[in-house]
């Protein structure tokens, strides 16, 4: 039997006890926070130097099973980088997908490169490495260096597949095509802290991995972001451009080349620290609150997106996919009228203004998931209230 609508809507409730508007996601924030953050406010390093941001970095290279990890101000600030880092150049492609978040894009511009998008899988909702493959045979060669398109002597320098709302993508098929053919990978982890690929920490797989710590991530800072790595030395090549790429010296402001100024304020890494205390209880009861929306619509007309084969998800953000356009959007209208925030998946990348003159390969798995696919509310059920990003 296919629940109702209205029978989705109480299901949702009973997971938040909220009679008021449930957002998509909210953060939620105990007494570590706040304990943290008190003392980074008497330390008085609340910007950019502090204990907090060197405990934080430690932790999270833990966590992920990294060398060493970078903070930075934001998620888009650590795409940038992580580009530059990879030697991606003005002129340049980067292979990536248009299911994604406009900062996937955005950080490619930024570089005076320009994105080459191929298709989704249905299973990972990230870049597919047969697509991207068909794609490459199709408009590029090899030639001691890399990857060269063709048709305008570019450079295909990089790529960058990001783990859709936390699922995992192929990533032993990524790496195969890109060392094929001389591409950097670089993963847009943003969404994925808390997933695994074959037992692995999402991140690790190319040359730099991204995350993000928007008020609307599993872990918050309120804003941040942090580059995790295998190679000590091009952590230390982040550390460095991060930093206004400002030599050490005890008073003298020495600058050896164009950098950035984008390390995280200790005051945010005092947040992080406190909400990473947390992690596991968030990614357990997400996947909690996953299951539970698989049963309850398990022979429904929504398909939920289930993790895929071989990887462990956060879930951080729950979605299904709907039979039609017209479904979705009815789904929309009557929950958000509700107060509870469904949304659709993005607009694709090759139909927003920017980049809708960007090269591309056949993207029908991307065109059907963006007419398909609604998030649903995926905070963790620890609280019966919050507020923050949706």
């Amino acid at each position: 039997m296919t629940p109702s609508t209205s029978q989705l809507i109480d299901f949702i409730r009973s997971r938040y006890r909220n009679e008021g508007g449930i957002p998509l996601h909210a953060p939620t924030f105990g007494a570590s926070e706040r304990k943290y953050l008190l003392d980074c406010l008497d330390s008085t390093f609340v910007s950019s130097v502090g204990a907090y941001v060197d405990r934080f970095e430690d932790e999270f290279a833990h966590y992920t099973g990294a060398v060493k990890a970078v903070s930075v101000v934001n998620g888009t600030a650590g795409l940038h980088m992580a580009l530059r880092l990879v030697g991606v150049e003005p002129g340049d492609l980067v292979l990536t997908q248009s299911l994604s978040f406009v900062a996937t894009c955005n950080a490619i511009a930024y570089c005076g490169a320009q994105p080459l998008f191929a298709d989704v899988d249905r299973e990972t909702l990230g870049l597919s490495p047969r697509a991207m493959d068909v794609l490459l045979e199709e408009v590029a060669c090899r030639d001691e260096q890399g990857a060269v398109h063709r048709a305008s002597g570019r450079r295909i320098r990089a790529c960058v597949p990001m783990h859709t709302f936390g699922h995992p993508v192929d990533l032993d098929g990524l790496v195969a095509v890109c060392d094929k053919w001389g591409i950097s990978l670089v993963e847009d982890a943003a969404e994925a802290l808390g997933s695994q690929y074959h037992g692995r920490h999402v991140g690790l797989a190319g040359r730099v991995g991204v995350f993000s710590f928007n008020g609307n991530k599993i872990v918050t800072t309120g804003g941040g972001g942090a580059l995790i790595f295998s190679d000590a030395q091009l952590a230390a090549r982040a550390r460095h451009l991060t930093t206004t790429a400002k030599r050490p010296h005890p008073w003298e402001f020495i600058h050896d080349e164009l950098g950035y100024n984008y390390r995280m304020p200790n005051i945010n890494a005092a947040l992080g620290c406190g909400q990473l205390e947390r992690l596991p209880g968030f990614v357990e009861a997400k996947r909690v609150l996953a299951a539970e929306y698989a049963e309850f619509l398990r022979g429904s007309e929504l398909t939920f997106c289930l993790e895929p084969a071989g990887t462990r998800s956060n879930y951080w953000l729950c979605a299904v996919v709907c039979t039609d356009r017209a479904t979705r959007d009815a789904l929309l209208i009557e929950t958000n009228a509700k107060g509870i925030s469904l949304r659709p998946v993005w607009t694709p990348m090759h139909q927003t203004a920017m980049y809708l003159d960007a090269p591309r390969g056949p993207l029908p798995m991307t065109e059907f998931l963006a007419d398909h696919v609604v998030n649903l509310p995926s905070s963790p059920p620890l609280r019966t209230a919050g507020q923050g990003g949706a």
